[in-house]
């Protein structure tokens, strides 16, 4: 059975709006806190068990409608051999970053053998998953210019100046490690979608301190050659970038079935940026979950109203991911209310 989230994808009829959130198995459940003692990020990136479990946690306690692969856009450049490690209260920090074309020459190949864990984990999830009438999986990767962000400045960045400086000064450089890059992540997702998840979404976290321009020239081919490359799989995927509201009309045009717009743009004026009939993704803001129901509530009425107003399908979630610090019935409760709305307008009734 074809899911719902899979058919708004698609931009085919559903009836209600599918609902999951970018990181909803993480640090605001507590039964993930309570997994997660006694083991770094990577580790448990790389373990089944725990991967499949921390992976449903949230399908359990929110009843999304998808799940998100629990991994890290740092687990392929690990699994090929770079030297990472995942800091607690830094982040993904490069042993010996990424800067001269002798460093470039040198990053390993990624191939699928070196990733059985990988399609362990995505086996066992599909596996539990296929016991729901109703839910998707959905794997991930990071786009080639946020890892090259990674792997140039060594760590993450605010201003990302030693990327933009290798951008602008050794453009063919630059794009000889994003198509390395690319090819990481696309053997990464070939393997999540070889599987057997159903749908991917490729992360481009830092595209959004790029110009328009630099994207265009510099990024988007690549990002282009990642959804090319895996169309032979024939599943939906989502492209989204933080703090891209500008980006949306180029990067609507990588390739991808669904664009996600992060809360910073108006969804509105995020439908008329992307491809007609283009599916969108968003874009409720994390910090809205902390505010008094009675307020959170129209404001997650009025995106179900917008994104069935859409040309093209509409998958309700965050402008970014949720916060360590939310409530966990939080999450749930919109899903429900998500329902409830979208099946009222999708019959013609009143939702209130």
């Amino acid at each position: 059975m074809t899911t719902t989230l899979v058919r708004a994808a698609r931009s085919q009829p559903v009836d209600r709006t599918p609902v999951w959130f970018m990181r909803q198995a993480g640090r605001s459940l507590p039964e993930y806190r309570e997994l997660r003692q006694g083991n770094q990020m990577l580790e448990a990136c790389r373990t089944p068990d725990l991967v499949t479990e921390i992976t449903l946690q949230p399908v359990r306690r929110h009843n999304v409608d998808a799940a998100i692969f629990f991994s890290d856009i740092v687990v392929p450049l690990q699994a090929a051999g770079i030297d990472v490690v995942i800091e607690p209260g830094v982040g993904p920090v490069i042993a010996h970053p990424v800067r001269t074309q002798a460093d470039i020459d040198s990053l390993p190949e990624l191939t699928a053998e070196m990733m059985p864990d990988i399609t362990e984990s995505i086996s066992r999830t599909a596996a539990e998953l296929a016991t729901r009438d109703d839910t998707a999986l959905i794997g991930f990767a990071g786009a080639p210019f946020t890892l090259a962000s990674y792997l140039i400045e060594g760590g993450p960045s605010r201003n990302h100046e030693k990327t933009k400086a290798m951008m602008a000064g050794a453009p063919e450089m630059f794009s000889q490690l994003l198509a390395k890059l690319a090819a990481m992540s696309t053997t990464f997702i070939d393997v999540q979608l070889s599987a057997g998840a159903q749908a991917f979404q490729l992360f481009d976290s830092w595209a959004g301190y790029l110009s328009p321009r630099d994207y265009r020239t510099h990024v988007l081919p690549h990002s282009q050659r990642v959804f090319s490359d895996l169309a032979g799989h024939d599943v939906p995927s989502i492209h989204f970038g933080v703090q891209t509201g500008e980006l949306l009309p180029a990067m609507s045009e990588a390739g991808s079935t669904v664009v996600g717009a992060d809360f910073r743009v108006e969804f509105t004026d995020a439908s008329t940026r992307v491809q007609p009939g283009q599916a969108l993704q968003g874009n409720l803001d994390p910090a809205l979950l902390f505010a008094p129901w009675e307020a959170l509530q129209p404001r997650i009425e009025q995106i179900v109203r917008d994104g069935l107003s859409h040309s093209g399908g509409h998958i309700f979630n965050l402008g970014h991911g949720v916060l360590p610090s939310t409530d966990p019935e939080v999450p749930g409760r919109i899903v429900d209310e998500v329902h409830r709305i979208s099946t009222a307008l999708l019959s013609g009734d009143d939702p209130k």
